[in-house]
């Protein structure tokens, strides 16, 4: 695995109508691009990850593995607007010799995508063999698919939509009001109810003797928060849930239907049975209008989370239709 950095000295412009002077791009590989340059596996990660991929999906890439990085070309990049090495809010604006912080522009998915595309460019890839990701990185993908058909043969999308949902949006305004009040510690332990469950939570945070205070799942919720607070910037979770909140395939499409008659890729969608942040119904859906997309459901009991967790019924899947 090799982590790298791609600098665009260009102005690039935003959806919003902004622009950022010039952006980084950081980015992992694993493998070996061959001489054709189309054994491409593009990962899209979710909101806090990063680009190493096999750390935050484990067994999924490597020898022997789903994406065998002794036949695939495995691509990961940090998304635009994260503080991982990509250009985001804790990034030094050229123009004023400062961090952008809250005056980072606004982002939207197609934004993100846009930069992807930048980074392919730069490797100077033919094609894309399989364009997968997850969540909010599920929303980059369908986008990517949409825009530039001809060049992703496989598409993989899971816990996703084809527009971000006011339930979802719902959850990403409830964080941000946290963040507001200065606390991306409750920020994140709202977000953890909308990735588990209540049978999640009953099974693993119950407290076995009887008490009157000092709860488990209190516990649980303040660790969590805890740690995404020394890991993660306030300012590019607040960003990143605002690109997710944008994402709508049918905007400036006519309509989702016919956004989604622009793919060519041969698709495969999975849901998870107990997601409440991206229920299955929204998977459905987006299987329902691509043409010869296949649905599957994976029955889990770990919530959105499960697309994390499940690898090992993912990589079944994917075997069983996209032969990889």
């Amino acid at each position: 695995m090799f982590s790298n950095k791609l600098t665009y000295h260009k102005r690039f412009d935003l959806e919003s109508g902004k622009s950022l002077p010039e952006v980084e791009i950081a980015y992992c590989t694993y493998g070996k691009l061959n001489e054709a340059k189309d054994n491409v596996i593009y990962v899209c990660h979710a909101l806090t990850a990063n680009a190493d991929v096999a750390d935050w999906w484990p067994n999924m890439v490597g020898e022997g593995l789903i994406f065998d990085t002794n036949k695939y070309f495995v691509v990961c990049t940090n998304v635009l607007g994260s503080c991982y090495g990509t250009t985001g809010p804790s990034s030094i604006n050229p123009k004023t010799n400062s961090p952008y912080g809250k005056d980072f522009p606004l982002l939207t998915i197609r934004d993100i995508v846009n930069a992807h595309r930048l980074l392919t460019e730069h490797l100077q890839l033919k094609s894309i063999y399989l364009l997968c990701g997850g969540s909010l990185g599920g929303q980059q993908a369908m986008e990517w698919a949409i825009t530039d058909s001809a060049f992703i043969k496989n598409l993989f999308l899971i816990a996703t939509n084809p527009r971000h949902s006011a339930w979802g949006i719902a959850f990403n305004e409830a964080q941000r009001m946290a963040i507001e009040s200065g606390s991306l510690e409750t920020a994140r332990a709202i977000a953890m109810l909308s990735y588990r469950n209540y049978t999640m939570y009953e099974s693993t945070q119950t407290d076995a003797e009887e008490k009157i205070d000092n709860f488990r799942a209190a516990s649980y919720q303040r660790y969590q928060g805890e740690k995404l607070t020394k890991r993660f910037n306030i300012n590019s979770y607040y960003l990143l849930s605002k690109a997710m909140d944008s994402h709508n395939v049918g905007r400036g499409r006519s309509s989702m239907q016919d956004a989604f008659k622009q793919v060519t890729a041969k698709t495969l969608v999975i849901g998870i049975s107990s997601d409440m942040l991206f229920p299955v119904k929204e998977q459905e859906i987006i299987a329902e209008n691509i043409t010869g997309a296949v649905f599957e459901e994976i029955d889990s009991p770990y919530g959105h989370d499960g697309f994390l967790i499940e690898t090992e019924k993912i990589s079944e899947l994917l075997r069983k239709h996209l032969k990889i």
